[in-house]
């Protein structure tokens, strides 16, 4: 009896030892795959068993049965805890919503398609526990199956941010990867109204381990992202972790106007020497045009940094969780 005793008092304190891994997965419309994706995280957790999970799904203001969906599964799985959003407030701030509310010693984010493949858990823990690293993040060493247009912009924008910003952005990374508390804690302090994750995930530093693997079409349903929303993604990425367009914009300005000067000493010139009307009215009327667009262009970028700036400003809230099943959830952030 006594030796009973024993054992349940060793078995309770390794259960209380037992690390936490959280799992974040934004959803938006993904009643198709939720299915798929839960068996396949209880199969690769079940082989998991010195760690406790937490599998934080949080709602991004779906339209179709997400959240039912999502509200059967917490009933069959303690592991599973939902935050609902009021409204749809994108990608972004459903995973700050996610690191602000994760509870795991090891926090991991991961898309709810399948293409972000749960069987690389167990690797990328063991990378982390090694002590070496302080995130596993994940690339995609191929893009088969994707537009090849889309994958030369892809390649094309990883090139340009690398180049003209302090955020190390590796080609084909995904936003899967599995951190340390410390880190997660670094990106919840970052608390900008326009977020771009991949950029803090770089900027904010860590010793990252990559884990290549070959891409993995969407279990099913179909992707949210199009060219256009991928390609103003691009664009947040660049205004948010770069000065670059500013500096572009005014070495235009400082062109032009020695262009311009030159052009004025050349007529002067000219009308001194041969005498010569100024002609070339149409020419002049291009000339104008031409130079007035550079001009909108630049102040269309100087717009672009005051629009993030106004926002930045009125401190709206990232995110407001309208249901959930969690406790101690911070609903507004």
């Amino acid at each position: 009896m006594e030796e009973l005793k024993e054992k349940n008092k060793i078995e309770k304190k390794n259960e209380i030892k037992k690390k936490i891994i959280s799992l974040i997965i934004p959803c938006y419309n993904e009643e198709e795959v939720l299915g798929i994706l839960h068996e396949e995280l209880k199969k690769v957790t079940g082989k998991m068993p010195q760690y406790n999970f937490e599998f934080l799904f949080v709602n991004d203001g779906s339209k179709d049965k997400t959240l039912e969906i999502l509200k059967m599964m917490a009933k069959e799985d303690d592991r599973v805890v939902y935050l609902s959003f009021s409204k749809n407030f994108g990608k972004e701030a459903a995973m700050y919503a996610g690191f602000c509310n994760a509870a795991g010693d090891y926090v991991a984010v991961m898309d709810a398609d399948m293409q972000d493949p749960p069987a690389l858990l167990p690797e990328m823990v063991t990378y982390l526990e090694s002590g070496e690293y302080d995130s596993v993040a994940t690339r995609r060493v191929t893009r088969q199956g994707e537009p090849k247009i889309r994958s030369f912009f892809a390649r094309k924008f990883y090139k340009l941010i690398n180049k003209i910003s302090d955020a190390d952005v590796v080609d084909g990374a995904r936003d899967f990867r599995l951190m340390k508390r410390e880190m997660v804690d670094a990106i919840v302090a970052m608390g900008e109204q326009n977020r771009f994750s991949k950029g803090i995930f770089g900027w904010i530093g860590f010793k990252t381990k990559w884990l290549p693997f070959e891409n993995v079409e969407r279990a099913a349903g179909e992707t949210k992202w199009n060219f256009w929303k991928l390609f103003k993604y691009s664009l947040d990425g660049i205004f948010n972790f770069s000065n670059a367009p500013l500096q572009i914009a005014s070495v235009i300005g400082l062109l032009f106007t020695f262009v311009s000067f030159i052009a004025i000493v050349l007529i002067i010139v000219r009308k001194a020497i041969w005498g010569d009307p100024v002609e070339g009215w149409p020419s002049l009327a291009c000339i104008i045009t031409f130079i007035g667009g550079i001009q909108l262009f630049c102040m269309g970028i100087m717009g672009q940094y005051l629009s993030k700036t106004y926002m930045e400003v009125k401190k709206r809230p990232h995110f407001i969780i309208g249901e959930t099943n969690g406790e101690d959830i911070k609903k507004i952030k």
